[in-house]
């Protein structure tokens, strides 16, 4: 009989980029074994849910995320036994395991693209997304990749073009095709009978295509010197991502995963909150990642803005994230320094009281900045690469991470920022970010309790009350006062170090880009 209660109602979740967390055997790639060892760490941190990357095996044009097989392990990250052992090892510490899901797209060296490629007849051609050039000879469309130019590129044999959102080694799966759903059942069904618990779905929004393949609309110029990004951004992806039908998928995993109350965890990019709203609705997806404040600068008026017009869209369908391995770490976003760490985690404890599931980033717990890089960008767009610099265990060579050269050539971080100097330093970030997740499981109202949010006539200012508990987060560059309806309080947690602070008035007074927690009677 399955628990009225999803698992996953007050968990909070770790991503793990394993290329870059642990390295157990020397050759400068972080692997499952690796990951293994640092396990303990994560269940004294308060880790309930391990998100482990990519292991698949692939050739590795996108660091894992162009798989050429669904059901294995690439013999850089070990093998089917050392995931098997992980499993065991998380699940013997009461934690649970999720992994990715790349369903948007294969690699080009996948055999069924293989197959699609060589005999344009057979019916594996019809697992990916072909159509015939534009009348001038090139692409059919002016849908973009968005790692840079057009989102097509031709196979010189058949005369037609393959569809590719990312990279030209990444082609875009034909989800209109039901062979490729019934396979990617299997491969749900495949995981879930070695104990995986959820699964990040990749790229959620982008799987169905129009099947008229039409132009999308132009909104803003193009010029040379565009990022990648930025070029992506000038069109209005009305034909290429968001279509309707991509619920449909979800609502058939639903019935895949839910009778084992596996969750289904979308990385969703559509328009906040209705768009992301219709991927978590009743019988598809069970959340769906929030991206936009990993993706945006120190905007503390906008985002509390964000926060609050998603969360009332979907109360419990969303996992709040400030940082993933896809943009620049949010100390370095919001500032740099002091400044960014603690405008980093006045918005994450703000984040635990929101509901749904909040996840941080390897690294985050540490107060990181991004990595400097020594070597060339091994990124394709050139903005990833100092946020998967290698975790930092402790000082010695490449920091504790391997005891060879790392796949990626960053330069050591200095001995504060490291796991061990900061277990060993009770004021250091990685004792706030314990504290708060211990605060979360001792508290169970901050996500538990229905919310009610708090009138505040500064826009910079925001507070709800969830039974007991009340958050008020200052995100402003001053100090201020916030009238409670009781002087029956104390201050449980806070985002940075305060005071001792009398609870005999009604008001109390949050220091500049401060976040606390207060328990009421």
């Amino acid at each position: 009989m399955q628990s009225a209660e999803p698992w996953w109602h007050g968990a909070v979740g770790y991503e793990v980029y394993i290329r870059s967390f642990a390295d157990s055997n020397g050759d400068g790639i972080g692997d499952l074994p690796g990951v293994i060892t640092k396990l303990d760490y994560l269940k004294w941190l308060g880790v309930d849910i391990v998100w482990l990357t990519p292991f698949y095996p692939s050739p590795g044009h996108d660091h894992g995320y162009d798989v050429s097989d669904y059901c294995g392990v690439a013999s850089r990250h070990g093998t089917i036994g050392d995931f098997d052992a992980l499993v065991s090892e998380i699940h013997g510490r009461g934690m649970r395991v999720m992994v990715d899901v790349v369903p948007n797209h294969t690699s080009i060296e996948h055999p069924w693209f293989s197959s699609a490629r060589s005999d344009p007849s057979g019916p594996e051609r019809q697992r990916y997304i072909w159509a015939d050039p534009a009348p001038d000879g090139g692409p059919p469309n002016n849908w973009l990749s968005h790692f840079g130019g057009p989102a097509w590129t031709l196979d010189e044999a058949s005369g037609q073009y393959w569809c590719h959102l990312f990279l030209s080694e990444q082609p875009d799966l034909n989800w209109r095709n039901p062979a490729v759903r019934d396979d990617f059942d299997a491969i749900l069904q495949w995981w879930m009978d070695r104990g995986v618990d959820g699964f990040r779905v990749d790229v959620a929004h982008a799987l169905i295509k129009d099947a008229e393949l039409r132009d999308n609309p132009q909104t803003a110029p193009l010029h040379d010197s565009m990022h990648p990004f930025e070029a992506f951004a000038a069109f209005d992806h009305r034909h290429d991502l968001d279509q309707p039908s991509n619920i449909e998928i979800f609502e058939r995993w639903r019935q895949v995963c839910g009778p084992q109350q596996v969750m289904l965890l979308g990385e969703v990019n559509a328009p906040w909150p209705g768009g992301m709203a219709r991927y978590v609705a009743p019988g598809a997806l069970d959340q769906a990642f929030f991206l936009r404040p990993a993706m945006m600068g120190w905007d503390p008026g906008l985002l509390l803005q964000m926060l609050r017009s998603m969360h009332d869209a979907a109360p419990e369908g969303v996992s709040w994230v400030i940082s993933n391995h896809d943009r620049p770490r949010p100390v370095t976003r919001f500032g740099g320094g002091e400044a960014g760490l603690q405008r980093s985690l006045a918005v994450t404890t703000l984040f635990m009281a929101l509901g749904g599931t909040p996840f941080l980033y390897q690294g985050e717990e540490l107060g990181l900045p991004d990595g400097v890089l020594r070597g060339d960008h091994y990124d394709p767009v050139a903005i990833r690469d100092g946020c998967r610099t290698p975790m930092p265990w402790d000082a010695g060579p490449y920091n504790g991470f391997s005891a060879g050269t790392p796949w990626i050539d960053s330069e050591t971080r200095p001995q504060k920022q490291t796991v061990a100097s900061q277990r060993d330093e009770p004021s250091a970030p990685l004792h706030r970010y314990r504290s708060l997740l211990g605060l979360r499981r001792s508290h169970p109202d901050m996500w538990q309790a229905p919310l009610q949010w708090l009138d505040s006539a500064d826009p910079l200012v925001c507070a709800l009350r969830r039974g007991s508990i009340t958050v008020v987060a200052n995100l402003s560059p001053e100090p201020t006062s916030f009238g409670l309806d009781s002087s029956g309080w104390q201050i449980v947690y806070s985002s940075q170090e305060v005071g001792s602070v009398s609870n005999s008035s009604d008001i109390v007074l949050i220091p500049a880009e401060t976040t606390l927690v207060l328990k009421t009677s």
